[in-house]
């Protein structure tokens, strides 16, 4: 009799082990289930002008214009930001082409920003609204903070300046995870050695104190160094794009990557880095050339930066 409730006992539970199996079988599981996909409800950027679209449309890099008009294309030679965004099928509302009718995302970069600007549009954004699982949100700032401490020297010594520039670097990181505890997902970039620009160059060729190149590359590296240290580490709410050394590696091996020219401006000097366009270029300047003035992105450098956060949005297990 116990025999007989036993071999039935154990056929049930065999019965259900099968269904069970089925079922995860069906749902993708066993070791072959897919994390789904992030599917970000808006995108909200910050930082300084090399993710920033004014209102105009105008951006800091080479501007498209119109073939018939001759008018600022903002959709094309997009900004890393605006790339991000269009992976998603999202726009701000400053380049609103298509007349989306609720464009999904927000534009809170600014040209100048440094870090603490970025706080404080954070705190705006706060105090009206706030951060979610749906929300992507992309920084990248700290040119501008390289270039303000930088300008100090030599008044302010070195050693100090680069203290400041890991202070710098660390209240950034300290705002992305502001952003992060407060539930929304985050992509945010190392900056650019700001020593690579025209400008860095520039001033190593005028300054002969000291190789004033390599003192901005020294601000950049503190600064990307404490912010990276200072980052929350968990690998799910904060995605890490390497811009440094992605533009390094371009100065570097420019023709590996398809780069003619990774030292001078594309844009002539007497063109607002906002007004350039695709008709205000030197006559030798190609789509192939890393910068576009003096401490901005060519387009084809954006592009770049924009693929792989798109890339690291996407595959981040958010």
């Amino acid at each position: 009799m116990h025999r007989v409730v036993s071999q039935k006992i154990k056929r049930g539970l065999a019965l259900a082990a099968v269904a069970a199996a089925a079922l995860i079988a069906g749902c993708g599981g066993g070791g072959t289930s897919q994390i789904e996909a992030f599917a970000p409800n808006r995108i909200i950027a910050f930082g300084d002008e090399t993710g920033a679209i004014l209102q105009s449309g105008k951006k800091y890099t080479i501007n498209a214009l119109d073939a018939s008009t001759q008018q600022i294309d903002c959709a094309s030679n997009p900004v890393w930001t605006q790339s991000l965004a269009s992976g998603f099928g999202f726009v701000f509302p400053e380049c609103n082409t298509s007349y989306v009718a609720l464009p999904q995302g927000i534009m809170y970069a600014t040209p100048g920003a440094k870090v603490a600007d970025v706080r404080d549009k954070i705190d705006y954004h706060l105090s009206n609204d706030r951060f979610g699982p749906k929300d992507l949100v992309a920084i990248m700032v700290g040119v501008n903070d390289i270039l303000e401490l930088y300008k100090q020297y030599p008044a302010v010594g070195r050693d100090s300046l680069l203290a400041e520039a890991k202070a710098r670097g660390t209240l950034l990181a300290q705002q992305a995870n502001r952003i992060a505890n407060a539930n929304g997902r985050v992509v945010i970039s190392t900056i650019f050695d700001v020593g690579l620009t025209p400008y860095g160059q520039n001033e190593k060729l005028q300054q002969t104190d000291i190789d004033r190149s390599v003192l901005m590359k020294d601000l950049t590296t503190a600064f990307n160094t404490a912010m990276r240290l200072a980052l929350l580490n968990d690998g799910r709410l904060i995605g890490l794009v390497l811009t440094d050394e992605t533009i390094e590696l371009i100065a570097k091996y420019p023709s590996l990557y398809s780069f003619t020219n990774v030292t001078d401006t594309a844009c002539r000097s007497d063109i607002a880095p906002q007004d350039c366009t695709t008709d205000s270029l030197k006559a030798e300047a190609t789509s192939t050339w890393l910068w576009a003035s003096d401490t901005t992105l060519s387009p084809t450098a954006q592009q770049r930066i924009g693929s792989m956060a798109l890339s690291r949005a996407k595959n981040n297990p958010f």
